[in-house]
Formats: C-alpha cells, sequence, structure tokens
C-alpha cells in the first residue's frame, strides 16, 4: 500500500472521528427533530407523518421487545450462576434486596406527599365517565398465581416476564446443585447471552432514530391540550422523579457510599438517557450493567444485580407513580384516604414492584394499587392516554435506581473499585459496546 494512501485513510478517519456526534447529542436531537415534526404533523394535520413516525417508533420498541424473553432469561439463569463466584454471595443478595426496598419505600414517600400538596386530581375537568375500566387488571391472587407458569412456551410467546424470570431462577439455582455437571449448559447459556446483547447493541444504536419517531407521535396524537389537561399529574411525576434522581440517589451516594454523585452520573448516563427513550429497563439492561461495571462494582456481582433490578427495581414505575396516580383517582372519584390507605400503598409499590416487570408501561402496577385500595378501575383509562410521556422519565429513574443499589452495596461491603468509579469519563455509548474476543490462531 503506498504513502499516499496511507496517509489519505489516516485523513479520512481523522475527519470522520473529529465529526462524530456522541450519544448522548444523537438523543437531544432525535427528541428535538421528534418535537419539531408532531408539532408539524398536528398542526398541518399531515397524515402520512403521523403514520410515519408511529411506525418508526413501534418499530424500535418491536426490535427491544424481540430481545426482552430470552434475554431476561439467560441474563437471570446467567446471574445467579455467577454468585459461586463471589465472596458472600448471599449477603450480596440479601443486602441488595433490602436496598432495593429502601430505596423504593423512600420513593414512594416523596410520591405521597408530592400528591398530598397539589392535589393532582383537581382543576382536571375530568369526571369518572371519562374513565374506562381495562381489559387486564392485576390483583394480588393474579400476582401469586402468575409467577408459575402452566408450560414453558407461553411465557415467552406472551412475553410474560414475570414467569419467564422464575423458570430461570429455578433453572439458575438447579444449575448450582448439579456442579460441574451443568457446565456445558452454562458455557452455552453464556454465549447465547452475549450474542443477544451484541444484537441488542445494535438496537441501541437506533435510539436516535426511535426517538424521533415516539417523542414525535406523542406529539402529534396527543397534542399539548392533553399535556394541559393533565399539567399537575405530569408536573408531579416529574418532579418526584427528579427528586429522587438527583436528590435522593446523589445522598445516598455521598453520605453511605461515600462516592461522588457526579462520577456516578458521568458513568451512569448513557444508561439513563436510553431509557427515557426507550421506555423499557429490560432493553436498556445490558447498558446499564456495562455502566455499572464501569463506576467499579465487580461484574460478577453486576451481572447478579443488574439483571435483578431490571425485572424488580421500580422506583419511577412501581413507587412515584402508583403514590401519585392512586391519590389523582381518589380525587377524580371523589373518595377520601386515609393513613392506613396510603400504607398499602407503600406495602403495595416495595412487595408488588416485581409485577412490572422492566417492560414498558405501568398498568399492572397501578391496577394492583387500586384493587388493593378498593379504587374503581375506570381510574386507569383516565391516564392511559398521557402514559407513554409519563413513562420515559419514570423509567430513567428505574435504571438510575439499578445502578446506585449495587454501587452502594459494593461500597459499603468494600468491593467496590474506587479506582475505576473516580477515574470515570462522561464517554460516549460506544465505548461501553462489547468488544469481540480475538481468538489466536
Amino acid at each position: 500500500m503506498s504513502v499516499s494512501s496511507e496517509t489519505s485513510k489516516s485523513s479520512v478517519s481523522s475527519v470522520t472521528k473529529y465529526f462524530k456526534v456522541p450519544f448522548w447529542a444523537q438523543i437531544l436531537a432525535g427528541l428535538v427533530l421528534g418535537v419539531l415534526l408532531g408539532w408539524l404533523a398536528r398542526s398541518q394535520d399531515i397524515s402520512w407523518l403521523v403514520t410515519t413516525l408511529e411506525k418508526v417508533g413501534d418499530t424500535f420498541i418491536g426490535l427491544l421487545k424481540l430481545a426482552v424473553a430470552p434475554l431476561v432469561f439467560f441474563a437471570i439463569l446467567v446471574s445467579i450462576t455467577n454468585l459461586r463466584k463471589v465472596n458472600n454471595a448471599a449477603r450480596l443478595a440479601s443486602r441488595t434486596l433490602l436496598w432495593f426496598m429502601i430505596t423504593s419505600l423512600i420513593a414512594v414517600a416523596i410520591g405521597l406527599v408530592i400528591g398530598l400538596v397539589t392535589n393532582p386530581g383537581a382543576g382536571t375537568g375530568l369526571t369518572p365517565a371519562d374513565g374506562a375500566k381495562p381489559e387486564h387488571t392485576g390483583s394480588w391472587i393474579d400476582f401469586l398465581t402468575g409467577i408459575v407458569p402452566t408450560d414453558v412456551i407461553t411465557p415467552f410467546t406472551e412475553l410474560n416476564v414475570l414467569q419467564i424470570v422464575f423458570m430461570a431462577a429455578v433453572a439458575g439455582i438447579a444449575a448450582l446443585q448439579l456442579g460441574e455437571r451443568a457446565q456445558p449448559i452454562l458455557n452455552l447459556s453464556e454465549s447465547i447471552l452475549e450474542l443477544l446483547q451484541k444484537a441488542l447493541w445494535w438496537v441501541i444504536r437506533l435510539a436516535p432514530l426511535g426517538t424521533v419517531g415516539l417523542i414525535g407521535n406523542a406529539i402529534a396524537t396527543y397534542g399539548w391540550d392533553l399535556i394541559g389537561k393533565y399539567a399537575t399529574f405530569t408536573a408531579d411525576i416529574y418532579v418526584g422523579c427528579a427528586i429522587v434522581m438527583f436528590v435522593v440517589y446523589p445522598t445516598l451516594l455521598a453520605t453511605v457510599a461515600k462516592a461522588s454523585p457526579i462520577q456516578f452520573f458521568k458513568g451512569a448516563w448513557p444508561a439513563i438517557q436510553l431509557a427515557f427513550v426507550s421506555r423499557s429497563s429490560v432493553g436498556t439492561m445490558p447498558l446499564t450493567q456495562k455502566v455499572t461495571e464501569r463506576l467499579g462494582v465487580p461484574k460478577e456481582y453486576a451481572s447478579f444485580a443488574v439483571p435483578f433490578g431490571a425485572t424488580t427495581k421500580m422506583d419511577g414505575c412501581a413507587a412515584i407513580y402508583p403514590a401519585i396516580a392512586a391519590i389523582f383517582v381518589a380525587q377524580i372519584f371523589d373518595i377520601q384516604l386515609g393513613i392506613g390507605d396510603y400504607l398499602l400503598i407503600a406495602f403495595v409499590s416495595v412487595v408488588g414492584s416485581a409485577a412490572t416487570a422492566g417492560l414498558t408501561g405501568a398498568t399492572v402496577m397501578l391496577t394492583l394499587t387500586l384493587s388493593t385500595l378498593g379504587l374503581p378501575m375506570e381510574g386507569v383509562g383516565l391516564l392511559l392516554a398521557i402514559d407513554p410521556i409519563l413513562d420515559m422519565m419514570r423509567t430513567a429513574t428505574n435504571v438510575a435506581g439499578q445502578v446506585v443499589a449495587p454501587l452502594i452495596v459494593s461500597a459499603r461491603e468494600g468491593i467496590l473499585d474506587r479506582d475505576k468509579f473516580n477515574s470515570v469519563a462522561s464517554t460516549p455509548v460506544d465505548a461501553d459496546e462489547p468488544k469481540p474476543v480475538a481468538v489466536a490462531a
């Protein structure tokens, strides 16, 4: 190869690198473009643009959901078996669950306070007649009996994540009991998990395009009038999530983990912004695990804590949202809630959060909360229209919490790599992409 050819190739590479747009900027550009296209489609009544935005958004979410079932199964299975490589595995697992519960209690308390102070159901102009019962509702009986599948196929075809988690946990524990005899299966499972994560990374790179479709379709379909009608409720959810994400989590990191909140956001931000766009904790899970590891959490522990959190740790969807939504519905239907009801909301938020299962939307959790309180199920119908707009902030909060809890546990147990944490940089998403392992010839 000639020197001039090498020089030319080097120049092109330098120019490409110089003009490369950071991932966060691509997401931001997608948000802005989506709002503009959505406004244009609605104000000018451009039906083909509305359809295009809807298809783009649905395709992106569809690609994420395509990998959800196998990703959850193999991630949970591998994460449980990886605990054998960690000292004090049982202690780490119990401490992880404990911090999940602690942060959930804090989040639901914040949600209740905000709801009681702002009265989100007052002055909306909505009436009970505006609501409609959802086709599917959640109850404690459904929740408990729905954990165990009747066959091994249906949970995957119907995307019942809770049942998939159950089967994966059983398989993982059985593999631990079998020991070396299960090693071939574990090797295969780890390979399949890496394959799924690699494919999902390609989908993640499409997030800016998906952002255009999802945001644009939301604006084109619902418009600003709907947001105005639910202004107080929407603001409550966003403010509540922001308090948890930018006040509670940093405070816990600074006081309990003795770790810099700024460093946390530097490392975790790619996962948080992807969660905001995708509205899927499970879809964001590979990136969440990568940023957790680069923040200094040991890989063996992170590979357990993050998949576990992606299906059960839902401070946005399962704590803040149902707390404020229950107050909103009670006010619309003119039902008075008492201290006992608020305690029930806290209980449901902590114990029933697995019902959300890391998918977009928190309807199951809301119906579970309303049914426990004896509130009308028609209240769910009042909130379905605004749900996509709320779900972005809820999911971002979920994912932030899924990184914070392992950080706190690692710090308290003395296994956090402080050097990695303190040196983490605000690198683009590409820096976290799994690299293929070179095999010697």
